[in-house]
């Protein structure tokens, strides 16, 4: 049940075929099969890691991290991916929390890492991609993949954290081949040779559903980044190709292509998800790139497989005018049950009526990292508690209405405004605050800041900018800070956000 087993098996099968593409040079999958097992081999010999170990990868998108992801599972062990765009202090909370014995990394992140590290850098080792000490693991003996059980750890998942700190969804081998099966049965079957375009970071959805794309013995060619040109020219160098996209990047693409009246390329399929996209803006990009548009929605804790609106409904969709249906999340995936509940009973609602979002599959985390509390409250009865607000009609779509932990969602990636309160309540001229999310044409939302200061003190925005920026990664930092004598409250205390968010929408429209 090793997920790895199934690049192995593709390796044997087409050993010539090309795997991997990064800046003009192409990997086999018999050379990737040679490196991994090699690398595996190395990690046990040279590093002590023994199975169920982890070892947290902090890497921009580059072929090295797909060499150490499947070396790793080879070897037996968890991976614990990590957003390149994160701050160094929330990446080794990371390492600390998830008790990493190794930091897979790159020189350009090298730096920050150690900073942050402190008195923890001597209890785990540290080798850097660019480096002869990384090299020279794809110099150790080859061994044999090990047996794996089902339920053993694959991939922790750090979801962004409402209190200030991420919690670590444990996603084990099953989880993760089940996702893999999935995306055959509802999304696409991929073909030998067939080709996938990474932009979006390979720590998150872009490399999950690089799995079932590669053990098909599709083509993975990867961009270090997301940069609409590259993408485009991917788009027009390479046949039938695939891509994840958060909407941010769609709307982008489109509008570049709009400016390019001779561009022609061949996509064949646009998954998107991470995000709302807009119906004049989906209605756009078909128009621009087909139908071939895929929307998913997913979490962590059930990784990219809870609904889906497949190709055909966007198709029909578009042709009947139907808003409604496209805006929709579609309908349970594939082996997956998903229900509205009264989020105080868990009583099943009826359709259209308002509830949280629950869902069960075998793609469903086994927990969160060394964290009960919050495994209690997330996974009930075998249904994991989304946390997100919808509403389900009578046929089984199902559509977001809200998102309960006051979740912004800007560009594709999650911000939660806690985890920016407590850096601003640092700051001794702050007495209260609150950040809640702004309409935004091109990222969806982004985060804005209301700010209470004590009585004669003040604080400029540009001082509580370079607060975040010591704390937290650069895109979570509030874009706008305002300043108000009170925050509104509920007679029991609470701050209204939503009072905010009608404040910012009114100026918005």
């Amino acid at each position: 049940m090793n997920i790895v087993q199934l690049l192995l098996t593709r390796a044997r099968q087409y050993p010539h075929a090309p795997a991997i593409t990064f800046s003009g040079a192409t990997t086999t999958f018999e050379a990737l099969a040679d490196t991994v097992t090699r690398m595996a081999g190395a990690l046990q010999a040279q590093l002590g890691l023994r199975p169920g170990d982890r070892v947290a990868l902090w890497m921009e998108n580059r072929p090295e991290f797909l060499e150490s992801l499947f070396a790793c599972w080879v070897a037996g062990v968890c991976v614990v991916p990590v957003n390149a765009k994160l701050h160094g202090r929330e990446v080794a909370h990371i390492i600390q929390n998830s008790g990493a014995k190794v930091v897979l990394t790159t020189a350009y992140l090298e730096g920050a890492l150690r900073d942050q590290m402190g008195a923890d850098e001597a209890a785990v080792t540290v080798i850097v991609a660019d480096h002869q000490e990384y090299r020279s693991l794809a110099l150790g003996e080859p061994i044999v993949c090990h047996d794996a059980a089902p339920t053993d750890p694959a991939w922790i998942f750090y979801t962004s954290g409402t209190t200030g700190f991420p919690k670590g969804a444990i996603l084990s081998h099953r989880n993760l081949i089940f996702m893999s099966l999935a995306y055959y049965a509802d999304i696409e079957q991929v073909a030998p040779g067939q080709t996938m375009v990474h932009a979006a970071p390979l720590s998150h959805g872009s490399g999950q559903y690089l799995l079932p794309h590669l053990f098909a013995g599709g083509h993975q060619v990867i961009l270090p980044k997301f940069d609409v040109r590259q993408v485009l020219e991917a788009f027009t160098q390479y046949e039938g190709v695939s891509i994840f996209a958060v909407p941010t990047m769609i709307t982008r693409l489109v509008q570049c292509v709009e400016q390019m009246p001779d561009w022609k390329g061949d996509v064949r399929t646009i998954i998107y998800g991470g995000a709302p996209m807009y119906f004049v803006d989906l209605v756009k990009a078909m128009e621009v790139f087909g139908t071939g548009f895929y929307q998913l929605y997913g979490q962590g804790e059930s990784p990219m497989t809870i609904t889906g609106l497949t190709r055909r409904e966007h198709a029909l969709a578009r042709e009947a005018g139907d808003a409604v249906h496209l805006a929709s999340c579609g309908v349970a995936r594939t082996g997956v049950e998903v229900r509205v509940v009264d989020p105080e009973t868990g009583h099943e609602l009826g359709p259209g009526q308002l509830g949280e979002i629950v869902a069960r599959s075998d793609c469903v985390m086994a927990g969160y990292w060394n964290n009960p509390a919050a495994t209690a409250s997330a996974l009930r009865d075998g249904w994991l508690w989304t946390g997100d607000i919808g509403v389900m009609d009578e046929q089984g779509y199902l559509a977001l209405r809200d998102r309960s932990k006051d979740m912004i969602i800007s560009g594709g990636t999650n911000i939660y405004p806690r985890e920016i309160e407590e850096v601003l309540l640092i700051h001794d001229a702050v007495s209260e605050c609150a950040v809640v999310g702004r309409p935004h044409g091109d990222l969806g939302e982004e985060p804005v800041a209301f700010i209470v200061c004590h009585e004669g003190k003040d604080v400029s925005a540009t001082e509580l900018d370079e607060l975040c920026l010591q704390h937290i990664a650069r895109f979570k930092r509030p874009r706008d800070y305002r300043y108000i004598e009170s925050l509104p409250k509920s007679n029991y205390g609470k701050i209204l956000k939503s009072q905010l968010r009608t404040l910012l929408k009114g100026e918005a429209s």
